[in-house]
């Protein structure tokens, strides 16, 4: 009954029509009524005629209405909207500021509950048009544009109807600039770009058009630029832009081979005044950073050089016990170090390593005990000396524990075997 009356009040086409439309989206905001006012015969042809008028404050309310439905989590009440998505993509060169970025969201919602929306979207050209908006100069549209692409970029078929079309497009040029350009576009600006740079990267197995605008040196460069910003009270929300940032680097250093893209000794120092700074208030930072120095570490001899002759082995260190995952990474990293050969392992054991192995050798956690034994074989290996150092600190009997766990058993008595060996025979 109420949503009936509310539809007959905005059809009449008396003077409160803005009134009864103001009236509607209210009672939009409710799931129930979203799903009653779809099932209304002619309730989104006349919603749709109303955005269509040329009455500025009538389509502005129109547009609101149109916005609390695209708000509906059922399938049913976005694909009700699909004859309005063109109109929708027609008015992002839109007159005012507010209605463009209703329009925006309006797209950006609808995209995310339906397929079959997305579907009508690509054909109808939402790439080329948010290619034309993202050289808005308005914060508020570019982070609108970026809301949209982050849900086109995250849909199940993305990798093969819509990154195509974004990579043929302007889209990745703009969106690395404004992610890089930090903080002057604007924190939600550079946000949404950023992990929408991220769906990119990690859904694709090579990226090179990215590669080819300078992704490595850019985003490095503004790594750099935020951890030299970084004081002691960071600006609101940037662990929200350094978390996307990390992953871009991560996933495209692990993908290709970059070598000598992002040598840069000062990236370490970067990471590390980033660590510092969120490890208490923001801990899920700790393995990103870790996550991309094993990257940085894995194959590249410049960047475990570069860990030791900055002397920042004592803040890896710290890192040893601050989180599972936290401990499996540190020692991932290490054991990158370690492979490099006698020097770096020198290098490692001077730190006092050994004894902050030996109680790791205690958890419960196999894959943090698997990578710990890795770098001890490295460590034995290279540096037979540390074997013998290794059982004075009675780091025998917690291999022997271990010999009774079948997926470490093999490699405890291999330790075990190198331990036994008379020093200098190896």
């Amino acid at each position: 009954g109420q949503v009936l009356e509310l539809l007959r009040g905005v059809q009449r086409g008396s003077e409160d029509r803005k009134r009864w439309l103001g009236r509607l989206r209210w009672a939009l905001q409710n799931e129930e009524t979203q799903q009653k006012f779809v099932r209304l015969d002619g309730s989104i042809r006349t919603l749709t005629g109303l955005f269509t008028s040329s009455l500025a404050d009538l389509q502005l309310e129109a547009a609101r209405c149109l916005h609390e439905l695209s708000h509906s989590s059922v399938p049913a009440v976005a694909e009700a909207c699909l004859p309005v998505t063109s109109y929708l993509l027609t008015y992002l060169s839109g007159h005012s500021l507010e209605f463009t970025e209703l329009c925006l969201y309006t797209l950006g919602n609808l995209v995310v509950e339906s397929e079959a929306v997305r579907k009508q979207l690509l054909p109808q050209g939402i790439i080329p048009v948010l290619a034309s908006c993202i050289q808005s100069p308005h914060e508020a549209v570019l982070e609108g544009v970026g809301y949209v692409l982050s849900q086109l970029l995250q849909a199940k078929e993305a990798p093969m109807e819509i990154i195509p079309l974004v990579l043929d497009s302007v889209l990745p040029q703009h969106m690395l600039r404004l992610v890089c350009s930090g903080l002057k576009a604007g924190m939600g600006v550079a946000v949404e770009f950023a992990w929408c740079l991220h769906y990119i990267i990690c859904r694709q197995e090579d990226n090179v058009v990215l590669l080819a605008l300078g992704a490595v040196p850019a985003l490095t460069s503004l790594l750099l630029d935020l951890a030299s910003e970084i004081p002691q009270d960071a600006p609101e929300g940037l662990e929200l832009l350094v978390c996307p940032v990390l992953r871009c680097l991560s996933n495209l250093l692990a993908q290709t081979d970059c070598q000598g893209q992002g040598q840069d000794g000062r990236l370490l120092i970067a990471l590390f005044l980033i660590l510092q700074c969120f490890l208490q208030q923001h801990p899920f930072l700790i393995q990103e950073c870790l996550w991309l120095l094993n990257n940085l570490t894995a194959d590249d001899p410049f960047f475990c050089s570069a860990l030791l002759s900055l002397d920042l082995l004592p803040a890896l260190l710290q890192l040893l016990t601050c989180s599972q995952m936290a401990t499996v990474l540190v020692l991932t990293v290490l054991c990158n170090i370690a492979q490099k050969g006698p020097f770096q392992c020198q290098r490692l054991l001077h730190q006092p390593l050994l004894p902050r192995l030996l109680p790791l050798l205690t958890l419960p956690d196999p894959e943090a005990v698997g990578q710990c034994l890795e770098l001890l074989h490295l460590l034995f290996l290279h540096c037979p000396e540390a074997a013998a150092d290794f059982t004075r600190e009675g780091g025998h009997q917690a291999l022997e524990h271990h010999q009774r766990t079948p997926e470490l058993q093999e490699r405890a008595q291999a330790l075990l075997d190198m331990a036994r060996q008379p020093s200098g025979a190896a």
